[in-house]
């Protein structure tokens, strides 16, 4: 997932070196009538950019999970949310 949005901050002219951005990903797992499950993954993203940066920022965050191979493969299997924070 870190990679492609990686990807889409890159085709808005946005780079993403480690030193600039960085997540923090938390999940939780259930038992499931009796099996343990992941039911929700957070991931909560940091990045380093500029004022005029963050709207384009955050269209990227809003739009990267339909071309993320890793989250269509879960989506309606493990509830997915992100969110950004600007540093």
């Amino acid at each position: 997932m870190m990679g492609t949005l990686a990807a889409v901050l890159a085709g808005k002219e946005i780079s993403t070196p480690k030193d600039r951005y960085r997540a923090h990903v938390k999940g939780d797992i259930e038992d499931v009538d009796g099996v343990l499950k992941i039911t929700h993954i957070h991931v909560h993203y940091f990045l380093k950019v500029s004022d005029e940066q963050e709207k384009e920022a955050e269209e990227a965050l809003n739009t990267y999970l339909s071309r993320c191979p890793s989250a269509q493969s879960v989506i309606g299997c493990i509830e997915l949310t992100h969110e950004i924070s600007f540093e």
